[in-house]
């Protein structure tokens, strides 16, 4: 009997998988992966995802609707709140992909993958979701926008820093053994992730923007 092609295919996303979080995105062959997941057809890889390319994001998108789903029903909550804080709307960008520390199937790796895709735009599944106003990660970024001053939307880009520091921080941790409860390291991370979007700007920042805004003029 042939092989099952859902089959192959789920194969070797989690041998993808577990190899990319282990050695890195670039550091393990197509060739490798292929033989890690016990399929025998060289060309199955490049059947089912085109190349390196199209396999890391069949791997995140493993993950990606369970995080979009809680991202949404967290958002859901916030926007039906009478009072609009900053602290819950981080904590609804931050406690989806968290969740990922208890989730056996792969959670951790996902989120250690996420972490190294986090500065490659190219690659990353929540780039594609810039202009998708369906995307949780497109109205959270609309959401956090009014709490923060205009120099940190357009200038200082504090809600990207926020998104690359979330999945740094869940990496480290996801590289650890797994612990008892998450609980206080999510709490805590919610809390570094809302002082770092609430951070005033200090006057040296402020003067340095105000003379690179004068060279770009001149």
């Amino acid at each position: 009997m042939p092989p099952n092609p859902d089959t192959t295919k789920v194969q070797l996303i989690r041998a993808a998988e577990s190899l990319f979080a282990a050695r890195g995105i670039e550091g393990v062959s197509l060739r490798e992966i292929t033989k890690a997941a016990g399929v025998r057809n060289t060309t199955a890889l490049q059947y089912h995802f085109g190349d390196r390319d199209g396999l890391v994001k069949a791997v995140v998108r493993r993950h990606w609707d369970d995080v979009e789903s809680r991202r949404h029903a967290l958002l859901d909550e916030y926007e039906s709140a009478d009072e609009r804080e900053l602290r819950p709307l981080v904590a609804a960008f931050v406690r989806p992909p968290a969740a990922k520390l208890a989730d056996p199937d792969g959670g951790r790796d996902f989120l250690r993958i996420m972490a190294q895709l986090v500065n490659r735009p190219d690659l990353l599944v929540i780039s594609e979701a810039r202009h998708e106003p369906r995307d949780s990660t497109y109205r959270w970024r609309h959401l956090v926008g009014p709490h923060l001053p205009e120099v940190a939307v357009k200038r200082l880009h504090h809600r990207f820093t926020a998104i690359r520091l979330t999945f740094i921080e869940l990496a480290r941790r996801a590289e650890m053994p797994p612990a008892r409860s998450d609980k206080l390291f999510t709490s805590h991370l919610i809390d570094l992730i809302t002082a770092l979007l609430a951070a005033p700007l200090s006057d040296e920042t402020a003067r340095l923007i105000d003379e690179s805004s004068r060279r770009r003029s001149n």
